[in-house]
């Protein structure tokens, strides 16, 4: 059964876990101490260095054991599992200063090489994820040649059971084998992509007294849910591990989480990550620091363009147009002015259009570059933007787009931004509102400091300039 070949594997990770461990920290010793290589030579013998190694072996695996290191390799990916490899040696690493520091006052701690710590940090993440990478591969080699399969029967033949059934099939490397489906719509026999219904649900307890089935998936059509009691009480009786897939992708187009009320499961339609109070201080804190170090870095280019405007066009500098921002309120987002003085009755129900007339030679240059949005630093600093984030758009297109495009409002649960994952992938000016609304919405759903980083990262190299832009 695939349980114990997982509980198996675990006892065998958790002992390579501690060598992994064992030989960073040796290694860590090697470089920074024994061969001198970086300029240090221990003042203490090799044994004391080694003396506390056990415990911190010890240490680790408890860390990772509570980090979920230790969770199938099928439900967990691999940037979750960096992340737990970072927090759990993070945490090792101050439980380890924590107790030099406690034994500070002897001669022990206030000759242990402080570099060897980070060198040891440092290459046991470095390890520690290289050894999970090559255990992936094998399992997924293994699991795509028929072996360490994982015996599943569906219940209920619905949207849910044709969607699991179709990425199990797309990703053998799962290891994920379909026994066949339970349903009473269809006849003994029907096959979905070569998985057959093998009889009516009313069968389930005699396949679970088989014990031959390692999960069950209930995959009920949403009229039949009124069963799903009496399913989950037979499955929970057998000790058959349960999965529940709902059938609501059509209601629910999206990736829902669920929060505990008290004992009552609320199933949120959206997740959205900055609705939690400590990712939206982090992020706004690093706008507050981002748009004064870019108002200071690109002063001189502001100047210059400034100075150019007054120069050749009569009119302000800076031009203020309404827009629609977080939570559908709206505000004044600013630019340098690139076209002639008009009529605001035409500025807000117009696009800019190829050799717009409207458009100054200064100004379409700074279009071009992107130079024009600058002044949007100052927006962000007043909280009516972030420095990533999707565009905002002007009252008069989100009335119109709100009906035309499904989702278009969701847009509005966070701040607009100075860019965004839309803009980095080529949706800028002129093109597809639905495109760009599909990557708001993932930006949206799958926000992270680091995701920020990444868009800014890329807004330098291919964001600046605006093949769209007129």
């Amino acid at each position: 059964m695939i349980k114990d070949n997982q509980k198996r594997l675990n006892r065998s990770h958790v002992v390579l876990d501690a060598f992994v461990i064992g030989i960073s920290y040796g290694l860590a010793w090697y470089l920074i101490i024994e061969s001198g290589i970086f300029g240090e030579r221990g003042a203490l013998p090799p044994e004391m260095y080694f003396l506390p190694l056990p415990a911190i072996i010890l240490v680790y695996l408890l860390l990772y054991g509570v980090f979920h290191l230790y969770t199938p390799k099928r439900v967990q990916g691999r940037r979750s599992e960096f992340a737990n490899i970072c927090k759990a040696n993070t945490i090792g690493l101050l439980i380890f200063t924590l107790v030099l520091y406690l034994v500070g006052k002897n001669i022990y701690y206030m000759n242990f090489s402080r570099s060897m710590v980070a060198a040891f940090f440092v290459i046991n993440i470095l390890m520690e994820t290289l050894e999970r990478y090559l255990i992936r591969r094998m399992l997924h080699s293994l699991r795509s040649k028929g072996y360490n399969q994982k015996h599943i029967l569906l219940i209920g033949y619905s949207r849910a059971a044709e969607g699991f059934i179709d990425r199990v099939i797309a990703n053998p490397e799962w290891g994920y084998h379909i026994q066949g489906i339970l349903d009473d719509h269809h006849p003994l026999g029907f096959q979905y992509r070569q998985v057959p219904v093998l009889g009516s649900i009313g069968q389930l307890e005699s396949f679970l007294g088989e014990n031959l089935l390692d999960e069950i998936a209930i995959t009920l059509s949403l009229k039949e849910y009124e069963h799903l009691e009496q399913i989950v009480a037979a499955c929970e009786k057998s000790g058959v591990h349960t999965k529940f897939i709902p059938d609501y992708n059509n209601i629910i187009p999206t990736r829902p989480y669920t929060e505990d009320l008290q004992g009552l499961p609320v199933v949120n339609i959206r997740h959205v990550p900055l609705n939690n109070l400590l990712n939206a201080t982090v992020k706004r804190i690093m706008d507050i620091f981002g748009a004064l170090a870019a108002i200071i870095i690109f002063s001189p280019v502001m100047l210059v363009a400034a100075v150019l405007i007054k120069l050749t066009s009569p009119g302000p500098l800076i031009y203020s147009q309404e827009r629609v921002g977080l939570h559908n309120r709206t505000f004044k987002m600013y630019k340098f002015r690139s076209m002639e003085v008009q009529a605001p009755s035409a500025e807000k129900t117009k696009w800019t259009t190829p050799n717009d007339p409207r458009v100054t030679p200064v100004g379409r240059f700074i279009r071009k570059t992107s130079i024009d949005e600058m002044p949007q630093f100052f927006n962000i600093l007043k909280g009516d933007m972030s420095l990533v984030g999707p565009r905002p758009e002007r009252p008069f297109f989100v009335e119109r787009f709100k009906e035309e495009i499904p989702r278009y409002m969701v847009k509005h649960q966070v701040r607009p931004g100075l860019t965004g994952w839309a803009q980095v992938n080529g949706y800028r000016g002129d093109t597809s509102i639905t495109k760009r609304i599909e990557h708001d919405l993932y930006y949206i759903e799958n926000w992270s400091l680091g995701f920020d980083f990444k868009i800014l990262f890329l807004t330098i190299f291919k964001g600046f300039i605006n093949k769209n832009a007129y």
